[in-house]
């Protein structure tokens, strides 16, 4: 016979405790910023806290203010927004310490945050940037890799100090470029790759288990907020790099030739072999193709939109009220780089 197995009286072992949720507040304002922040509330070791967004003017009058896409996103996911006019406030300050948030993380917010701020994050502010830093550092890194023609994008996440985007590297992801990416579509894929690094690192980097790597000053470039002079196109510069810039600006500010009869926005563009009979610097339209003549090839105007006119194939416009353009001299840009891209 078996005996009866005695109890020992002890009490079963317990699981250990999960770890706390490591509470994080948000800066975010852009459409980049979106999937970073699905990304953190879809974590179950991560506490959303708050989002802090730039309130933005619904009209020229003000009357109400429009909700950035982050904002949008954060109220359906049931979120605290701030939309303060700035960081340095005490009172912003004091609202922001008072959330007790211990990890900060930044995407596409717009606006520099301050060291004292930073200061106040125990773990730090983590910035997920849409470049392979430290190239491409500032405002425009989408719009910059697509016009240098760079055969890798990529996102970078980065312990944030004092400068702009300088930080210590915490993780970066590369990938390799088509060549046919504009700048939506661009940004669309850095922000899901951002929010899949963003996902694999919070982990380990709140364990301690990553150490940030510095970054060299002596590779960095940079990059200035995008202005409408940005998308004037130079006919003294190829026509591959016009093609480029092209993708890189749209649909904002876009690029225009300015010519005697008026601005033309090109909306679409690919290149061609250029012609015996071009002269770079003009419009030239034959077999009804529409395209600008430079110094390396021709850049084909596939899609186009007068001034005070609505979008067309440069066919179309030709066949209409562009008759007069073949031959018009385009009139050139001070420099088609500065002051938003160097390449340093």
């Amino acid at each position: 016979m078996r005996r009866p197995t005695r109890r020992s009286g002890r009490r079963p072992a317990l699981s250990p405790e999960p770890p706390a949720a490591t509470r994080t507040l948000f800066f975010g304002s852009g459409s980049f910023g979106v999937p970073i922040l699905d990304a953190l509330v879809d974590d179950p070791e991560v506490l959303v806290v708050g989002v802090v967004t730039v309130g933005r003017p619904a009209d020229d009058r003000g009357h109400r203010e429009a909700q950035t896409p982050v904002a949008l996103r954060a109220a359906e996911r049931g979120l605290t927004v701030l939309a303060p006019p700035s960081l340095r406030d005490a009172a912003t300050v004091d609202r922001i310490v008072g959330m007790k948030a211990t990890l900060g993380v930044l995407a596409d917010y717009g606006r520099i945050v301050p060291q004292t701020l930073i200061a106040r994050f125990e773990r730090g502010i983590l910035n997920v940037h849409p470049s392979l830093l430290p190239r491409w550092r500032g405002a425009s890194p989408i719009a910059a890799t697509i016009a240098a023609g760079d055969e890798q994008a990529g996102v970078s996440i980065i312990a944030m100090d004092a400068g702009i985007d300088s930080g210590p590297i915490v993780a970066a992801a590369g990938w390799a470029m088509l060549g046919d990416e504009d700048a939506p579509s661009l940004r669309a894929i850095a922000a899901e790759r951002g929010a899949t690094l963003l996902r694999r690192t919070l982990g380990p980097w709140t364990r301690g288990e990553i150490e940030a790597r510095p970054q060299s000053e002596e590779l960095a470039t940079m990059t200035r907020p995008l202005t409408r002079e940005a998308g004037r196109l130079d006919p003294t510069c190829p026509a591959a790099s016009l093609e480029r810039l092209v993708r890189a600006l749209r649909p904002w500010p876009a690029c225009h030739l300015e010519t005697a009869v008026g601005r033309l926005i090109v909306w679409v563009a690919r290149t061609s072999d250029s012609r015996p009979s071009d002269r770079p610097g003009t419009i030239v339209g034959d077999a009804g193709t529409l395209a600008l003549a430079t110094t390396t090839g021709r850049l084909v105007l596939d899609e186009v939109q007068p001034a005070g006119g609505r979008r067309m194939s440069g066919p179309e416009l030709l066949r209409g009220r562009g008759r007069s353009l073949p031959g018009t001299e385009v009139i050139a840009a001070r420099t088609m780089v500065e002051p938003w891209m160097n390449a340093g």
